[in-house]
């Protein structure tokens, strides 16, 4: 919950003899304290490509065995060089899925910036890819085509490809536990089909990103007591269900657990390697749940937070860089 904005303005050439730069010498980030990549991963870059990615669980233990001590290159390490390298979406695939660790597994979007232009339709190709690892497997796709038919994409941590979905060990969970662990029923999607359209601006995004309304949205309910989880909202914020609760797993229950900050770029930001930021768990769209505050919650003396301030009470901030 420590966030710093990152710019990396490093002029490395393609080769020692040549004169013409890395497409990704220029990139901004957000990040951590002492950490050389993001991590969340959240990259504006030079390139005209917007990497991220949100994480998705492998429950098949059998996968592990792919994991190799040698041979593999960890994800940070992967994603950072294929930021770097990278001319275009396909670029960026082709250099991230080498020596695929099986480490930090995730659905990662690249978003091309450089093949778009305001008030012309998008091309049919190379605007949006999608590529889900996990132990030993690599997907993508183009999903040009699914931004222009369907207007909107939506990445919440559940792998999109049958094949990943399945052999994850995500189906067996689906089957054995219900939708909350489905691709389109999970309340992630169904919130995001719903709200979509609600998106005109980069602060409609920004409330969107941060909407958490478990109390009254249909979404949130589940078979529980009380009979929704602040779990179920697209900036989740488990410590706020209480701690002598019923939930019919532990990821619904009262835990430290949740959305710690958003990200939010924009065609125009993007020019200047920009971005909106807010830092600390959601107070909800209307500020009804009030800031996370660490002298308030039983998580003080349980989760250490050394240089944290009390209470996440921030606006959004947008730095200006000067390079």
């Amino acid at each position: 919950m420590l966030r710093i904005q990152k710019r990396y303005s490093l002029r490395f050439r393609k080769t020692k003899t040549s004169n013409k730069l890395i497409s990704g010498f220029d990139m901004s980030f957000s990040s951590y304290p002492g950490i050389i990549q993001s991590e969340d991963d959240f990259y504006l870059i030079s390139s005209g490509l917007t990497t991220m990615e949100t994480t998705i669980q492998n429950y098949n233990d059998s996968l592990w065995s792919n994991v190799k001590p040698v041979g593999q290159v960890l994800e940070f390490v992967r994603a950072m060089v294929a930021n770097r390298l990278a001319e275009n979406p396909t670029d960026w695939v082709n250099l991230f899925k080498l020596y695929n660790s099986g480490t930090y597994n995730n659905q990662w979007m690249i978003l091309n910036y450089a093949a778009f232009q305001p008030g012309s339709p998008l091309p049919p190709r190379d605007v949006l890819h999608v590529l889900e690892q996990i132990p030993g497997f690599v997907m993508h796709d183009d999903f040009t085509g699914h931004l222009i038919n369907r207007t909107y994409w939506a990445s919440y941590n559940v792998p999109y490809f049958p094949f990943i979905f399945n052999v994850s060990g995500n189906y067996d969970m689906a089957q054995r536990h219900g939708s909350w662990f489905s691709y389109s029923e999970t309340p992630g999607a169904r919130i995001f089909a719903r709200d979509h359209v609600k998106v005109h601006c980069s602060n409609c995004m920004l409330h969107l990103m941060r909407s958490n309304n478990y109390t009254r949205d249909p979404e949130a309910r589940c078979d529980c007591t009380p009979p929704y989880s602040a779990e179920n909202a697209i900036s989740a914020r488990s410590d706020l269900n209480p701690v002598n609760g019923t939930y019919p797993m532990k990821m619904l229950g009262h835990r430290s657990h949740g959305a710690t900050d958003v990200k939010v770029t924009s065609n125009q930001l993007f020019k200047q390697l920009q971005f909106k930021a807010v830092a600390g768990p959601t107070q909800g769209s209307d500020n009804s749940l009030g800031p996370f505050c660490w002298s308030k919650s039983d998580f003080n003396d349980k989760v250490s937070h050394l240089g944290h301030p009390d209470c996440f009470n921030f606006k959004p901030v947008l730095h200006q860089w000067s390079l």
